[in-house]
């Protein structure tokens, strides 16, 4: 009998409870119904799920003012800035949030260390692709920017050098762009709708604004079009962070276009393949889904995650 290969470690978070008001507008139990999902077909599709640990203030300073990791540690923040984030401050809103960020890079550094012995797998977290995060301030459900403070773990390690990010969640990467703007050794690239929020978007190097009501057809073809555009980033890359997002999904309440599931793994697909044609190794984040059904939202992360475990190198 052949052994199991891993090919995708996949780290959670969800066993740290964020605590939220009653009827707050962020689908609360997401997460841990999409790991559950993934636990079905783990064994299966050589899926190896870890809890994450928390971010370190080390970490977290490469891309975040002292000023802010301190303040979200102290529970110093203002009502704006919490108002800004979406979630009220608590203990356990700074625990979920360093083990959501300390997700994302245990995902990069476990990818890393096994080309470092000569295997090849990807990574994922069953959550993250906190792309509204800026180095000073909170936005739009999003704390720390989990993607930047784990490239720049890992550029600091002397993992990876160049990196592209891919971020198909339907609203634009705001933070990541201010983050990296004016940085050759990060581009980033973003499919989001031209007037979902955020409402004062930042400059990506690539940016695909699309229409509401976008469907399928249209969604893919642009997708096309721009990996082809982003060829020779691709090409000179060490990595690609690919922030999913499932709402672009026709049921998200937020998103606006109208996707379907099997559009949505279909984009999946030509992303991870494109990421295949060039062997580059993939670091995966779920982005937003608000649909209200939330055994929808969970069963499209799932969809992502098992996508990437079947494309895995």
């Amino acid at each position: 009998m052949t052994p199991r290969r891993d090919v995708l470690y996949a780290y959670y978070s969800d066993h740290i409870a964020l605590p939220l008001p009653e009827k707050h507008a962020f689908p609360r139990n997401k997460y841990r119904l999409a790991r559950e999902r993934v636990e079905r077909f783990a064994d299966e599709l050589g899926v190896v799920l870890r809890a994450a640990s928390a971010a370190n203030d080390e970490d977290l300073l490469r891309v975040h003012t002292p000023a802010y990791v301190h303040r979200v540690r102290s529970g110093e923040l203002t009502s704006q800035e919490q108002r800004e984030i979406g979630f009220p401050w608590s203990p356990g809103f700074v625990d979920r949030s360093l083990h959501s960020t300390g997700a994302t890079v245990a995902a990069a550094r476990a990818v890393f260390a096994d080309r470092a012995a000569g295997r090849q797998a990807w990574g994922v977290h069953l959550a993250g692709g906190t792309h509204h995060a800026f180095p000073d301030r909170g936005q739009g459900f999003c704390v720390f920017n989990d993607a930047a403070v784990a490239i720049r773990a890992l550029q600091a390690e002397a993992c990876l050098a160049r990196v592209v990010v891919i971020d198909c969640d339907v609203h634009q990467g705001n933070g990541t762009a201010a983050i990296f703007a004016g940085d050759a050794s990060v581009f980033t690239l973003s499919l989001h709708g031209a007037r979902n929020y955020p409402r004062l978007k930042e400059p990506s190097d690539l940016d695909v604004p699309l229409p509401d009501g976008c469907e399928d057809d249209e969604y893919l073809a642009q997708l096309a079009q721009a990996l082809n555009q982003i060829a020779p980033q691709l090409a000179a890359a060490d990595a690609v962070f690919y922030i999913a997002g499932a709402d672009p999904h026709e049921q998200d309440r937020y998103g606006r276009m109208k996707l379907t599931g099997e559009g949505l793994r279909l984009r999946d697909q030509r992303v991870l393949q494109t990421c295949r044609d060039f062997g580059l190794p993939v670091i995966g984040m779920m982005g937003g889904g608000y649909a209200r059904d939330v055994e929808l939202v969970a069963e499209l992360y799932a969809n992502t995650v098992e996508t990437m475990a079947r494309m895995a190198p």
